[in-house]
């Protein structure tokens, strides 16, 4: 008889893809600490309100609850899993370039902007990422107003406070994820005022059509949209395609937005502007996966029509030996597929038996959920044209309030063109967000403007440009100069045991 000490996975990211990872790894007898920078597990998809709150009813504007609060007791109460709310990863340290086993994990605890932060560090054996995705928002004049805000952030505040962002809303965009931010918008008091998706009837039946005995593996997600659509038609919310908001006006605040037909390559119609009052503003053009960690960690990415992701194997390993990726990062697929890879890349660090039928099972539900991204891109792209939506004084960097005339001069002086001067020059992407929030935009726009080809990466800011940190998050002088202290306790191992083979 031999007895075998349990792998040791972190998990970043308390996610669908992260949770369920966390219980894949537990599952196959590892050792997990799940780390997450929220006060509960959960990520965007399920965000639970603070427990201050007591709520009665904590399933309100959630789909899926009942499992997924099934699995995260799983996880939280399991005696070899350590949970990590409120806990920041500033850093991945890789020990060996060249040699093999993942990076160390440089640790913040506490509030994000709070005082009295702990830093820590961690060396699993394993290290898996599942840190998701944030809202693509296209920048048009009055887009840096008070009162627009992206439509995840609406969402979460919604979803995790009750607080609405106004009386008088609009939703603008392109993508299904429209939807349930309206759903979630009315379950919590607001007045959603029109749902405008700016992708044509025509073009999203391209993608939605095709080969559409596909969508079946797709019950529930098809289930949850047809759940926010019902939404909508009880209180009578106008679902308007081939329409976005070009334009938000406003002394100080929003207080009117205005919406146009677009054509298919999302130009705007002459003469269909319209004006509607409005005091809150919810956009979204898609997401981009978060590539700081993964990229720190020298993980592969790969490009797609749908955008840049990190590149994974059948099993979820990226290139990185002992590094593993799911969810978002990947590939934007949805709750569903993000569960089935984070079971997939768990079940493989924790030191599961890749051959199991349940691994088996797993891949077929995540290749579908692929599929279902593929048509998601196909259904709702973004037009080339968007960029006549602009001015010359059009805010591109809020943070720096780098406008659009700075990047046009920026990209046809000769002398200055380079875009790593450019960049320099006009402030673009250096302000406190550090271009997570401006950066392929600038990188687009540069691109355009300079007459480089298409497919040559844009120098200084490549599509992965933003996310190149070695500080992925933000760090006080103080708390870098502190020396780390312990984690908490874990539990005390419980060796798995097997049969010699002699």
């Amino acid at each position: 008889m031999t007895t075998r000490t349990p792998r040791h996975v972190a998990v970043v990211g308390a996610g669908p893809a992260g949770l369920a990872a966390a219980e894949a790894a537990l599952g196959a007898g590892a050792r997990v600490t799940l780390i997450d920078s929220a006060e509960q597990p959960g990520g965007q998809y399920h965000r639970m309100l603070p427990d201050a709150y007591a709520a009665a009813h904590p399933e309100r504007l959630q789909h899926g609850w009942r499992a997924f609060d099934r699995r995260r007791r799983r996880v939280q109460d399991h005696p070899r899993c350590t949970w990590l709310p409120e806990t920041t990863v500033w850093a991945l340290e890789r020990q060996d370039p060249e040699g093999t086993g993942p990076p160390r994990i440089h640790l913040l605890r506490g509030p994000a902007d709070g005082a009295g932060r702990t830093r820590h560090t961690l060396d699993p054996d394993a290290l898996l990422l599942a840190v998701g995705a944030h809202d693509r928002v296209l920048p048009f004049p009055g887009w840096e107003l008070p009162g627009v805000f992206t439509a995840g952030a609406a969402q979460a505040l919604a979803k995790g406070e009750r607080v609405v962002v106004g009386d008088h809303v609009t939703v603008a965009g392109t993508g299904p994820f429209l939807l349930p931010v309206a759903a979630s918008l009315l379950e919590a008091g607001a007045r959603v005022s029109a749902v405008l998706e700016a992708n044509r009837p025509s073009t999203m039946a391209r993608g939605w059509s095709r080969r559409p005995w596909e969508l079946a593996a797709q019950a529930g997600k098809t289930g949850e949209l047809a759940a926010c659509t019902a939404a909508l038609l009880r209180h009578r919310v106008p679902y308007r395609t081939g329409r976005t908001v070009i334009e938000a006006r406003g002394d100080g605040r929003v207080e009117e937005v205005v919406s146009a037909r677009l054509r298919p390559d999302w130009s705007v119609v002459p003469g269909s502007a319209h004006t509607t009052a409005a005091d809150a503003l919810c956009v979204t053009h898609g997401f981009s996966p978060q590539l700081e960690l993964p990229l720190a960690a020298g993980c592969t990415l790969r490009t797609t029509a749908a955008g840049t992701f990190v590149d994974t194997d059948d099993d979820q390993r990226t290139s990185r030996p002992d590094v593993y990726a799911a969810g978002e990062i990947t590939g934007i697929a949805g709750a569903p597929a993000a569960r089935a890879e984070g079971a997939v890349a768990g079940w493989i660090a924790g030191g599961g038996d890749p051959t199991a039928p349940v691994v088996r099972r797993l891949r077929r539900r995540r290749d579908q959920g692929l599929a279902f991204a593929a048509r998601l891109a196909l259904a709702h792209p973004i037009g080339a044209a968007w960029p006549g939506w602009l001015r010359q004084e059009t805010v591109i960097c809020r943070c720096e309030e780098t406008d659009y005339a700075a990047l046009r001069r920026a990209a046809g002086d000769p002398a200055g063109g380079a875009p790593r001067v450019a960049k320099l020059t006009t402030r673009a992407g250096l302000g406190p967000c550090q271009a997570r929030i401006c950066g392929p935009t600038v990188a687009e726009l540069h691109t355009r403007l300079s007459g480089d080809p298409a497919e040559r990466p844009v120098e200084g800011l490549p599509v992965a440009g933003p996310h190149h940190r070695p500080v992925a998050q933000p760090v006080r002088l103080g708390e870098l100069a502190a020396p780390p202290t312990p984690l908490p306790h874990h539990a005390p191992p419980t060796p798995r045991k097997k049969e010699s083979s002699s």
